[in-house]
C-alpha cells in the first residue's frame, strides 16, 4: 500500500513561515520515511484574515507605508517552490463557468487538451537548456501535466483561459526551479521571469498579443488578493487571532481547500498532519465528510478537543460523538506549556490517542516549535507504522 502525507498549517501562518515550516516537516518525514510523498495545504493567504479596509474600524490606527508590490510576488514564489500546484488547486475550487450551447469542445476540454498536448518549441527548450535546466524542465512539465490539480482546475476554465494558462506556466517554472535548488543549482529571479515569459508566449501564441501585457499577466499571482498594508498592531495580532475568528464565521473555504488537497494527494492511503487551527478544520471536515483514503489523522497543538467541550466546534456538539466514517486512527500531540494545545483522548474516548511532548519552550514559542522536537517525530514514526 502506497501512503502519502498531507500537511495542513495552523493559525497566523503566511508565506514565509509556511515555507519554513513545510520545509522542516518534509525534511523530517524524509528522514524517517524515505520516498514518502508529502504534500502541503497552504490556506493562510486565501482564507486567512486580512483588513480589507486597511484598519478603518480601528480608532487611531496607524497605517504603515512601504513594501513594494514586487514583495508580494516574491512571497508567492516562496509558496510555489514548495507547492507548485497551489494556484491550480485554488482554480479547481472556483465555480465552473456557464458554457451555453456553443459548438466544438467545452472550454475545459479545450484547455486540458492544449496543455497536456503541449510540446515545447525549440526556443523554449534552448532557453532552459542554456541555463542548465533542461532535465528539470522536462521532469517538471511531465509532473504538472499528470497532476490531478491540473485536471481539477481545467473544469473551471472559461473560453479565454488566461488565468489557467498562467497557473500552468507558473507551476512548471516553479517546479523546474525547485528541482534545481534541490540539486544545488542557482537561478535568479530575473532568469525565472524570463523563462516564464518565454514559456507563456508559446501558450498564448495563437493570434494573441503578448509582449508587455503577457509579462504582467504571468507575473500576477493567480486568485490571490494583494497584501493590505497594516500598522504594527494589525501585523502583530491579526493573523493569529483573526484567522481563528474568521474560521469560526466562514470556515467552509478552508475546509474546501483541505478537501481538494486530499483529493489531489496521491497514494492509496493518506495521513493528514495538521497543526493548531488546521487541526480544528480537519476534524470539522472529517466529521462532516467521509474521505475514504484518509485513514490516519495527526493533530499537533490543536484546539479541536477544547472547542468541542465548550460547544464551539462547528461540526459536532456534545453529546454527539465522532461518526463511524471518521479516521480510525487519531493521534493528538500536545505540550503542557502550549496554551493552545489540548488533550483529546478523554474528550473522544476510544477514538483519539494523546501523546504529550515537551518542546522546552515557554508560550507562545511552545506552540510553534513542535517540528524541531525529536519526540514529535518518534511518535509520528511509530504512528505511521
Amino acid at each position: 500500500m502506497r501512503r502519502s502525507v498531507l500537511f495542513v498549517h495552523g493559525t497566523g501562518v503566511r508565506e514565509a513561515s509556511y515555507k519554513e515550516t513545510f520545509g522542516a516537516v518534509r525534511a523530517r518525514l524524509a528522514d524517517i520515511r524515505p520516498g514518502l510523498e508529502v504534500r502541503g495545504c497552504f490556506w493562510g493567504r486565501e482564507q486567512g484574515a486580512s483588513m480589507v479596509l486597511d484598519g478603518a474600524s480601528v480608532p487611531h490606527y496607524r497605517r504603515s507605508r512601504g513594501g513594494a508590490p514586487e514583495d508580494d510576488e516574491i512571497e508567492v514564489w516562496e509558496v510555489l517552490y514548495e507547492d507548485p500546484w497551489h494556484e491550480l488547486r485554488l482554480l479547481g475550487l472556483q465555480p465552473a463557468p456557464e458554457t451555453g450551447f456553443g459548438f466544438g469542445l467545452p472550454p475545459s476540454d479545450e484547455f486540458l487538451a492544449e496543455v497536456t498536448g503541449y510540446v515545447p518549441g525549440p526556443a523554449v527548450v534552448a532557453a532552459f537548456a542554456a541555463r542548465g535546466l533542461a532535465e528539470e524542465f522536462t521532469e517538471a512539465l511531465r509532473a504538472v501535466v499528470a497532476a490531478p490539480e491540473l485536471h481539477a482546475a481545467a473544469a473551471t476554465a472559461d473560453t479565454d483561459g488566461t488565468e489557467h494558462r498562467r497557473a500552468f506556466a507558473r507551476a512548471v517554472v516553479a517546479m523546474t526551479i525547485a528541482l534545481s535548488f534541490d540539486r544545488g543549482g542557482e537561478v535568479s529571479g530575473i532568469v525565472r521571469d524570463e523563462l516564464l515569459t518565454l514559456l507563456g508566449t508559446e501558450l498564448y501564441a495563437e493570434g494573441r498579443s503578448v509582449g508587455g501585457f503577457l509579462a504582467k499577466a504571468l507575473a500576477r499571482p493567480v486568485g490571490w488578493r494583494g497584501r493590505h498594508r497594516r500598522g504594527a498592531w494589525g501585523d502583530a495580532a491579526l493573523p493569529a487571532v483573526g484567522d481563528i475568528l474568521r474560521y469560526q464565521a466562514r470556515g467552509q473555504g478552508v475546509r474546501d481547500l483541505i478537501k481538494r488537497s486530499v483529493e489531489n494527494t496521491p497514494g492509496d492511503a493518506v495521513t493528514v498532519i495538521a497543526h493548531s487551527l488546521g487541526g480544528v478544520a480537519c476534524v470539522d471536515l472529517l466529521v462532516r465528510e467521509r474521505l475514504e483514503r484518509v485513514d490516519q489523522l495527526i493533530t499537533v497543538g490543536s484546539q479541536a478537543p477544547y472547542f468541542y467541550e465548550i460547544g464551539a466546534l462547528v461540526s459536532l456538539e456534545h453529546p454527539q460523538g465522532l461518526p463511524p466514517g471518521f479516521p480510525a486512527r487519531w493521534l493528538n500531540l500536545y505540550d503542557d506549556r502550549d496554551l493552545l494545545s489540548y488533550r483529546a483522548s478523554e474528550v473522544f474516548p476510544g477514538r483519539a490517542d494523546d501523546h504529550r511532548v515537551d518542546n522546552r519552550q515557554p508560550f507562545p514559542w511552545a506552540h510553534t516549535t513542535y517540528w524541531s522536537n525529536p519526540d514529535v517525530w518518534s511518535a509520528v514514526d511509530a504512528w505511521l507504522r
